[in-house]
């Protein structure tokens, strides 16, 4: 068997697109309608075609959209590698994105992390590597 994607839920479409092309340098691959299911996905990659594939996926008939409490989560986070934290978080904070954890550093020579969250309130970890 080979892992092939990750798929995560969106309440609207355009929104994560914009969010996951713009502000985390993901290349749009596809976009299609799944009419068996009433849904429709897109497929996202870093523009390399190096790390895994993230799926979004809108159901159309989906009446409820709740985020669970932090502790309740069954799926804790996406993460991406990024090359400047300090740069990163400023844009982040600027396209007033929730930040839940502020950038800190995993042990001495270990990398910096932070945890913002996408429109939906997915839980993404940043991760800058020395």
């Amino acid at each position: 068997m080979i892992f092939t994607h990750t798929s995560i839920r969106t309440r609207d479409m355009d929104r994560s697109i914009d969010f996951y092309t713009r502000l985390m340098g993901l290349k749009l691959l596809s976009r299609r309608e799944i009419p068996q299911n009433k849904a429709e996905i897109a497929f996202l990659q870093d523009p390399d075609g190096k790390g895994a594939r993230l799926e979004l996926t809108f159901f159309r008939e989906q009446k409820k959209f709740i985020q669970a409490e932090y502790e309740d989560r069954l799926f804790d986070h996406l993460a991406f590698d990024v090359k400047n934290m300090e740069k990163t978080i400023d844009v982040m904070r600027n396209e007033k994105v929730t930040i839940t954890d502020e950038p800190y550093k995993i042990g001495p020579k270990g990398p910096v992390i932070a945890f913002i969250e996408d429109p939906d309130g997915t839980l993404i970890e940043l991760i800058e590597r020395s």
